[in-house]
């Protein structure tokens, strides 16, 4: 295969099939032998984050791309064959069906590879694919192959042919609208006749005898169950189409036995599904339109308010023209629905009953929106937020990070908060490395900037898989040497103190680690600021303030992993003082409710602390850098 040729991004491969559990790691340790790879994804769901079956692998030299794809193709990885080929960036060539072959009426035997080694003679083969459902091979499947003459010389010769003893069908791919397109050609020409409703006393030979005055008859069958009694329904195959047409015009809505007969052109099972599919939509969309802008959703209701009472409370605001409370088991489900008779009276109804109390209840009112507009809004939502926090300046990290490897490019950090010390003034700071034991990074362009904290997952360069950011800022002081120093650091209260600079070398930085600040410059005397007391269950650090689960509640998001940190990290440096900054990273992957626990119970740390460090040394890229 030839890596370089068009319509071929530079060593991009699209890997499918996947486990819903593979991950980054998973492929890296995979494919790496092949050579070195550049950058992995596996693409996931935006709102769920869970895995779509796919990924993408860049590696360095087209030459390794192309080993990876002739000597891994179809290998197993958690029990499913892999499918792998050259990325199509551009659908162009994946929508015009050129070089597309379709084959039915395969053995349920015949995989991906079988498929591929079948056809594989005839050229250089894009893609190929058996359709599968949860019961296996669907009996169906699709080959691309790179040219068209090459699937010209497929289907010459495969067509007819036997395979596993199956003779199989092979032509050209065609979209759905060409089918549809032959399918409505044949049905203007149609000869067969559906005819049902006739009970389960009639038999083949009377139903010729009715419909035998039409026309000549082909084929004339009454579907029969395993017990020999009619199903009600067959099948009138007619010589010629206008005898079809008048059997249809003439017989249905006819009475035979005291039963109406319904005769219509007879339709394969899709056909029908498609049609029916067709119907529905166009029903439910005319409903949607006939109800837009006077359908109320109402939330939050009171259990004792029933269809009359909802439309008690609304009335006084227009005609109403229906009113419902959503039911299960005959009691209420909290939420209904109120249609006014014009979009000005609902309007009303919303800026009216909006937030106002009935019973016991504020309830909620507003537009009523199908599942999917809800869903696409929300979804938006979801979108904007996230790139309004990608596009946020890097703040100041609490006393936290994970190692060098993991970090973004340091970016200026603009003043926005204001600092928890007294009046004296306060010099910023570049913070060092609070607790990693791991070199620093070399300094970055900007003096005055500050590192990002990233979760704990394969490098950024190497795997693409990057959790949100976490973001958290304070402030670092000046104080003298020789001085006591209190200081509040968001909710925590320490007091420690510096070493004499005579203690220190020529020129070093006079900074000390503490429990809740880092590198800390000299500044004049302050007064303690002390944290108010909380009372309920906390969880305790030596040397740190009680954390509460409505403590940590009440800060921000982008501190409470921050506040976590500051507590879990001492912890872990006791058992394992050279991973201590990886495991803590990992760790704050965690929902914050176990991370609780995990600091109100020993064991339960250590236990997790072991597992984190298995994790660590198994994986072949968890434990790389930048």
């Amino acid at each position: 295969m030839n890596a370089s040729g068009p319509g071929y991004p530079l060593a991009s491969l699209y890997v499918g099939d996947l486990h819903p559990d593979v991950t980054e790691a998973m492929l890296y340790e995979k494919f790496s032998p092949a050579g070195p790879i550049m950058s992995i994804r596996v693409c996931r769901d935006v709102a769920t984050r869970r895995s779509l079956g796919y990924a993408y692998i860049n590696f360095q030299q087209p030459v390794d791309a192309e080993r990876a794809l002739d000597t891994m193709n179809f290998e197993v990885i958690k029990g499913r064959p892999i499918r792998i080929m050259w990325s199509q960036r551009d659908p162009g060539l994946r929508k015009s069906g050129v070089g597309n072959v379709f084959i039915k009426n395969l053995d349920d035997s015949i995989d991906n590879k079988a498929l591929y080694d079948t056809f594989s003679t005839f050229g250089n083969i894009l893609s190929c694919k058996v359709v599968c459902d949860e019961n296996g091979s669907r009996g169906y499947g699709f080959v691309h192959f790179e040219t068209h003459e090459a699937a010209t010389r497929a289907i010459e010769t495969m067509n007819g042919m036997l395979l596993n003893d199956r003779k199989v069908f092979v032509g050209h791919f065609k979209s759905r609208k060409e089918r549809e397109a032959e399918v409505g050609a044949r049905a203007i020409e149609f000869t067969n006749v559906y005819i049902k409703n006739f009970g389960d006393d009639m038999d083949d030979d009377r139903l010729r005898e009715i419909f035998s005055r039409f026309g000549k008859t082909l084929s004339v069958k009454v579907m029969m169950d395993n017990s020999g009694r009619s199903k009600g329904f067959g099948f009138v195959n007619f010589e010629k189409h206008e005898e079809a047409q008048k059997a249809v015009a003439d017989m249905n809505g006819k009475e035979i036995n005291g039963r109406v007969l319904y005769v219509g052109r007879a339709q394969k099972r899709l056909e029908r599904q498609s049609e029916l599919k067709r119907k529905f939509e166009q029903m439910k969309q005319e409903r949607v339109n006939r109800y837009q802008g006077v359908n109320l959703y109402v939330k939050n209701l009171d259990d004792g308010i029933d269809d009359e009472r909802l439309r008690k409370e609304f009335s006084p605001y227009g005609t109403i023209t229906s009113a419902k409370v959503m039911t299960e088991g005959g009691r209420s489900k909290g939420f209904g629905f109120v249609c006014f008779s014009s979009p000005e009276e609902a309007t009303k109804a919303v800026t009216e009953m909006n937030g106002r109390i009935v019973s016991t209840k504020p309830l909620y009112v507003a537009l009523a929106q199908r599942k999917e507009e809800r869903k696409a809004i929300l979804t938006n939502q979801y979108m904007q937020r996230l790139a309004t926090m990608r596009a946020l300046p890097g703040p100041l990290l609490g006393s936290f990070q994970t190692p060098p490897g993991y970090f973004l490019p340091p970016m200026p950090q603009p003043q926005t908060r204001t600092a928890f010390y007294g009046p004296s003034p306060v010099v910023p700071v570049r913070p060092a490395t609070r607790w990693s034991a791991q070199p620093s990074r070399p300094p970055s362009v900007y003096p005055e900037a500050t590192p990002i904290l990233r979760a704990a997952v394969p490098p950024r360069r190497l795997l693409s898989n990057i959790s949100t950011t976490r973001q958290a800022s304070t402030q670092v002081p000046r104080v003298p040497p020789q001085a006591q120093r209190v200081a509040n650091i968001g909710t925590q209260t320490v007091s420690t103190r510096l070493p004499s600079s005579s203690a220190l070398p020529r020129g070093a930085q006079q900074y000390k680690y503490s429990s809740s600040a880092r590198n800390m410059q000299p500044m004049g005397h302050m007064p303690a600021v002390v944290a108010p007391q909380v009372g309920e269950p906390a969880v305790h650090v030596q040397g740190q303030e009680p954390l509460t689960a409505s403590l940590l509640a009440a800060a921000p998001p982008q501190e409470q992993k921050q506040m976590i940190g500051e507590r879990l990290y001492p912890l872990i440096h006791v058992m394992h003082p050279s991973l201590a900054g990886k495991i803590t990273g990992m760790l704050l992957e965690i929902d914050n409710s176990e991370l609780l626990l995990l600091l109100e119970s020993p064991d339960s740390l250590r236990s997790k602390c072991s597992s984190t460090l298995e994790q660590l040394t198994s994986s072949p890229c968890a434990l790389l850098s930048d």
